[in-house]
């Protein structure tokens, strides 16, 4: 064992690294933020166009093969 760690201690070599440090934090935290605005643009899109579906929706609503479930789950004895 200490004649693996002396092999790697002396195969230990200093990389200096292409950017200061604290630009990598820099850099994740533009991308989580570009990301959150992409997600944040697609909020409340069905909503937007439910003008559009509505009609088309109803009418598949109640073709056949579609499932009602009434008006929500049965009590458990709670």
């Amino acid at each position: 064992m200490s004649h693996l760690m002396a092999l790697l201690a002396a195969t230990e070599t200093h990389v200096e690294l292409p950017m200061p440090t604290w630009a990598y934090g820099a850099i994740a935290l533009a991308i989580f933020a570009t990301l959150a605005i992409v997600i944040w643009s697609y909020r409340d899109v069905a909503n937007r166009h439910a003008h559009k579906a509505g009609p088309g929706a109803a009418a598949h609503a109640a073709g056949p093969g579609a499932t009602h479930h009434g008006t929500g789950h049965p009590t458990q004895g709670h």
